[in-house]
């Protein structure tokens, strides 16, 4: 499936975001984008803000250390920490909001992420489920633009990963 649709599902009951998109690429490809610093500043921000790496180690106990830079320089930190991996198949961590030092900010909502990579004919499907403490926490991140903002973010991964169908 070509540029396919995000389907982007909020389920206030059980406090938790289901996001799918299916991407023309081998799951190697996509999962690279999702594990390496390099690749994931090309696309972890919605344009024109650019995601900066500070720090990265990927490793179940590791972290990253990143922040979305606005064009005028301006940045919002989060930490990824990675909770569970298996290789190619799928990465659980918590993310939240913080400082420049990884100092979390106890005042904006942390939420798990669990991301699970499915290959199919060698298009690759990514299926994310994202869990909140409460609902309110879902719903600040609702209306800071989560969802149009994320959004974004998978389109701009498609168009990263287009080259990697062109050079099969």
């Amino acid at each position: 499936m070509n540029n396919s649709t995000t389907n982007f599902t909020i389920d206030r009951e059980n406090k938790k975001t289901k996001i799918e998109k299916e991407f023309s690429s081998p799951k190697e490809h996509v999962w690279a984008a999702w594990t390496e610093a390099e690749l994931l500043d090309q696309w972890w921000a919605p344009k024109p803000w650019k995601s900066k790496t500070k720090a990265m180690d990927f490793s179940e106990g590791g972290r990253r250390l990143y922040a979305m830079v606005s064009p005028e320089g301006e940045e919002h930190w989060s930490l990824a920490d990675y909770m569970s991996i298996t290789p190619k198949m799928s990465i659980k961590f918590r993310d939240g909001f913080c400082d420049s030092q990884g100092n979390i900010n106890e005042d904006l909502p942390r939420s798990d992420w669990s991301v699970n990579f499915i290959e199919t004919n060698g298009s690759t499907l990514v299926d994310i489920e994202i869990s909140y403490k409460t609902l309110a926490d879902l719903e600040q991140m609702t209306e800071m633009g989560f969802r149009e903002g994320f959004t974004a973010t998978l389109e701009d991964l498609a168009e990263i990963l287009l080259p990697s169908i062109r050079n099969r």
